[in-house]
């Protein structure tokens, strides 16, 4: 049963799942902080509602951009509820990352594992496939070794997975639908079923605790995994200087995306 509404005492009365994709859309020649502002009303509200009537229990995925920092006002916004339920989408970014290195190496995306988006959903974010695997011709390689091209690893192929975003609103004059609904299924499914064992996914979550020296009470991107509806880190991945830099810019634009929400809060 599908019931259409505009009330909030029905809309979110005892959800298991909330999808939040009603955002103020991302436009082109948009920046992030007039996209900020427009939406720290709109999470602030849907937080609010999400406290007030869905169960303490519900899993909450912030789809709309900018999604991270939507996602933590989201957050804020419902104290009652526990901040590790709440997750932002990077599934799409994972998805792209994981084609790009099926198409280079002409495998199915199913045969490349384990890339990390880090930090952002934005163009800051770091596809890392420092520790990615690949399946070729039945052996599973380090994608690194199988591609053997670390120019391409560490240039084109980080700007084509961070600035897709963009490529498709200048294609389509609208942004991602058919990979972006694909990639929702998919974070979704592996909140509440868990990941297969051996492998893990990328999904923005609450900072704290992590030992990749992110800054706490960021929505950051990490690599999880997830067993009877709760997720975890993946600890002890060495970390070069390359990948350390990339995760700590994308960490900075985080910290003044919140600084600016935060502002825009306590006014809204």
């Amino acid at each position: 049963e599908v019931i259409p509404t505009d009330k909030e005492e029905v809309a979110f009365k005892d959800l298991d799942i909330a999808i939040l994709v009603g955002s103020m859309p991302r436009r082109e020649g948009m920046e992030r902080k007039d996209l900020l502002k427009a939406n720290v009303k709109i999470f602030k509200s849907q937080g609010a509602a999400l406290d007030k009537y869905a169960k303490k229990t519900v899993k909450v995925v912030v789809v709309g951009n900018p999604a991270n920092t939507n996602c933590l006002i989201a957050s804020k916004s419902a104290p009652s509820i526990p901040k590790e339920n709440f997750s932002c989408l990077t599934r799409l970014d994972h998805n792209r990352a994981k084609s790009q290195i099926a198409l280079k190496l002409g495998v199915t995306a199913n045969d490349v594992k384990n890339v990390i988006i880090w930090g952002n959903h934005s163009s800051t974010q770091y596809p890392d496939v420092n520790h990615a695997k690949v399946n070729v011709k039945g052996k599973e390689v380090g994608v690194y070794e199988a591609i053997k091209d670390d120019s391409w690893l560490k240039g084109d192929f980080i700007l084509t997975v961070q600035q897709r975003g963009a490529a498709v609103i200048k294609a389509r004059k609208l942004s991602s639908a058919m990979s972006a609904a694909k990639a929702i299924c998919d974070h979704v499914r592996d909140i509440w079923f868990g990941t297969p064992a051996g492998e893990f996914v990328s999904m923005g979550v609450i900072s704290d605790g992590n030992s990749y020296g992110v800054p706490e009470d960021l929505l950051y991107s990490f690599p999880v995994v997830i067993k009877d509806k709760a997720w975890k880190f993946v600890e002890g991945l060495p970390i070069n200087d390359f990948s350390r830099e990339k995760m700590d810019l994308t960490a900075k634009e985080l910290s003044e995306e919140k600084e600016t929400a935060v502002e825009f809060l306590s006014s809204a």
